[in-house]
């Protein structure tokens, strides 16, 4: 045992906090560890420093995700003061965080790479999704319409993929102001009310791949495929939007067989 973090007290308290720590660790046996559990049942302070005790111990395990014998043998000495187990830690915290920022995992969560046009998709469903008179500016009914209409503002052929399968028919669309040019939302409503929008509008080609972005219970799936950016938002599970997304790329004419 590691007598080390009890060297600079005397020797009575050392040999004492070495037994509570013992203790907590079930080390004890016979007559000492029934004079351990008399003396808990008087003594606040050692009661206190035995739930400090237990309490480092789970947040151990917790942190590294091991068996407490083996987090006190390889990290930390044992029962090192507060201070030091903390910043032994966040030293190992602090490790992985940096070997995932090297090895890119953990990039998306530390830089902001999300392209414009799919904060502008989540904006825009949050804003028409609600709205229960004019939800679009020209409705299924005139499909034909919305589909020439909007693909002469994009200069781009458009289509308004089917989500019947899903559950989802078709409200309408509308047009809507992008960060360099024009966009096209088409709204779907289910027979719950819910309703999902897909998001059109010119994007950079090296934009992005397939990402999520998430603003409390709003979820959108964003993608880029020949120069058009796509943002399928909606409030169902991430999983089904994520079926849904592929769906409607491959619909496209996307190749979304890397996402599966």
């Amino acid at each position: 045992m590691n007598e080390e973090t009890f060297s600079t007290l005397p020797d009575p308290e050392q040999a004492h906090l070495q037994t509570l720590s013992a203790w907590v660790d079930n080390e004890l046996s016979g007559p000492a560890r029934t004079a351990v559990v008399e003396r808990l049942a008087s003594d606040p302070q050692d009661s206190a420093r035995v739930a400090d005790y237990r309490a480092q111990n789970a947040a151990l395990k917790a942190l590294f995700a091991m068996p407490q014998e083996n987090v006190r043998c390889i990290f930390l000495p044992r029962r090192a003061p507060w201070w030091r187990r903390a910043g032994a830690a966040g030293g190992w915290l602090a490790a992985g965080l940096l070997c995932g920022l090297a090895s890119g995992w953990m990039v998306p969560y530390f830089y902001d790479e999300q392209p414009a046009f799919a904060k502008r998709a989540d904006i825009a469903y949050a804003v028409y999704a609600p709205e229960q008179r004019h939800p679009v500016e020209i409705a299924a009914v005139e499909e034909e319409h919305l589909i020439n209409w909007l693909s002469k503002r994009l200069d781009r052929p458009l289509t308004a993929p089917s989500l019947q399968e899903y559950g989802y028919m078709l409200v309408g669309g509308r047009l809507l102001p992008g960060e360099a040019g024009p966009a096209a939302q088409f709204m779907y409503q289910n027979g719950k009310g819910e309703r999902l929008t897909l998001y059109v509008t010119a994007a950079s080609k090296d934009t992005t791949a397939f990402r999520l972005l998430q603003d409390g219970k709003r979820a959108t799936f964003y993608w880029v495929s020949q120069g058009m950016g796509y943002a399928l938002s909606g409030q169902t599970s991430v999983a089904r939007l994520r079926s849904m997304a592929i769906d409607v790329c491959s619909a496209l004419g996307g190749h979304p067989e890397a996402w599966r």
